[in-house]
């Protein structure tokens, strides 16, 4: 008898949680600046072109169009393990940059505001045909900040890819 009981009561519950439905997770709420990515594409567009002038600026080692991105304030983390670097510290850098030509793809721009955006991407870099190490694929977080109008990268940091 008590075997029954305990069955009943096992149905009962079953039936009473297939009732309910499945429950659905809270969604995120809109109104933070950083509840999802960004899906204007105008803003995508924007960063990757400054990011393509980045890289063409590390590839021809213009230190003036490099620095012109960077804030005053920048710090960025390479692979090479030297820690963090300035912004007169990366562009003085620019000397002994061996980038031979690179792709960039993959983008994702996280609105984290109207005067802040986290930007990710993949790149792989080519080196000249001397060098040890001919490619080496990187992914890539770098923070934006509106300043004065203007975009600015204040960080940047890179993890080696496989």
């Amino acid at each position: 008898m008590l075997r029954l009981l305990l069955i009943a009561s096992m149905m009962c519950l079953l039936s009473t949680a297939r009732a309910q439905g499945p429950t659905t997770p809270a969604k995120p709420d809109a109104s933070l600046p950083f509840a999802s990515a960004s899906t204007d594409s105008a803003l995508n567009t924007m960063f990757q072109g400054k990011i393509h002038a980045e890289w063409e600026a590390l590839k021809n080692k213009d230190k003036k169009a490099y620095g012109d991105l960077l804030a005053d304030d920048y710090q960025g983390v390479e692979l090479d393990g030297r820690g963090e670097r300035n912004k007169i510290q990366s562009i003085n850098d620019l000397d002994e940059t061996t980038t031979f030509n690179y792709t960039l793809e993959r983008f994702k721009t996280i609105s984290l505001g109207p005067d802040a955006a986290f930007v990710i991407y993949e790149s792989t870099m080519q080196f000249p045909p001397r060098a040890q190490l001919h490619y080496s694929r990187v992914y890539i977080g770098e923070l934006w900040v509106k300043r004065d109008g203007q975009w600015k990268e204040l960080h940047y940091q890179e993890t080696h890819v496989k």
